[in-house]
């Protein structure tokens, strides 16, 4: 392994696809150790029922030049994730960057349905996915991250806090738990800051992940097919734009700047000077204010 995180060690919590694969296989490439999570596993799948897996993200990131370092876990198991970060702190005795990017929630919400009439259970099921998994990772995680100073906590979410803060985001559920992250950000900045370590939200943009390529009827390679049934669609992004944003981030000796705050994957290319596999720098957030939010014709010229 070589690279600026050689040495370094990461928990990549909810690694199976989307951003989570992204991010982990970035931190790879940069040459860190990356344990992945996730619940979808070659011998059994979750109730995605989607065929990525964590091993395969874990193959990934060993390919990528890091080594990936695959645990099934649900982290709503309490019992799991000690024994999860015991292992780590066993065989490694660190951790470096633990980054939050847990779930599981696209099948439980119901587009523009008002709570009274959305169902209960899956609202209150995507909340304990979305937001107690996040809380119970950091309760056993976050005292191996405090062992050496300068450790990394990036609460994965949708949306910017000054986007979420003034656009209702899908229905009761969904908003609450983005928003939930966004503050659990704020709050273990104000906890970890003082004892060495730094915290940070961070959102994808609009993200070419598994699951909306195949809503789209499209692959990777193909993906501006899908520009026909949504024009505005120019401004997605491959999940390893976020990854790179996380690399960037574990990397910087002066991350601490950043710590408590709300950010993107867009800003930070323009920060660190990275860019998306092809070479472009979407800006899907002011893209959303300034056009597609505005009721203007997608154009993605200047946000990309």
């Amino acid at each position: 392994m070589s690279g600026p995180l050689e040495g370094k060690v990461a928990l990549v919590a909810g690694a199976t696809r989307g951003a989570g694969r992204g991010i982990a296989v970035e931190l790879g490439a940069a040459g860190a150790t990356v344990y992945v999570t996730g619940r979808s596993t070659r011998a059994r799948r979750s109730e995605y029922d989607r065929p990525e897996t964590v091993e395969d993200t874990a193959d990934l990131v060993t390919a990528a030049g890091g080594q990936g370092i695959a645990v099934p876990a649900d982290h709503l198991d309490k019992t799991a994730v000690r024994d999860l970060v015991d292992r780590i702190a066993d065989e490694r005795g660190r951790l470096d960057v633990l980054v939050n990017d847990i779930w599981g929630g696209e099948k439980l919400f119901a587009w523009d349905t008002p709570v009274w009439e959305h169902d209960l259970d899956n609202g209150l099921r995507l909340l304990r996915l979305a937001v107690e998994t996040h809380a119970v990772t950091s309760h056993y995680a976050l005292p191996l991250l405090l062992r050496h100073p300068g450790g990394l906590v990036v609460e994965v979410t949708d949306g910017t806090a000054d986007y979420n803060r003034d656009t209702y985001r899908v229905n009761f559920f969904y908003d609450l738990a983005k928003a939930s992250v966004l503050r659990m950000a704020f709050a273990l900045g104000h906890e970890l800051g003082p004892r060495g370590a730094t915290a940070v939200a961070l959102t994808p943009g609009w993200m070419r992940s598994e699951i909306m390529l195949d809503a789209f009827g499209v692959r990777e390679e193909n993906w501006r097919d899908a520009l026909e049934r949504e024009p505005h669609f120019a401004i997605s992004e491959t999940p390893r734009f976020t990854g790179r944003a996380v690399a960037a981030l574990a990397a910087d000796p002066e991350v601490s700047r950043f710590n408590g705050q709300s950010l993107s994957s867009g800003g930070l290319a323009r920060v660190y000077g990275f860019t998306d596999l092809d070479g472009s720098r979407p800006d899907a957030w002011r893209y959303l204010v300034e056009v597609q939010d505005a009721g203007r014709p997608a154009d993605v010229t200047g946000y990309r």
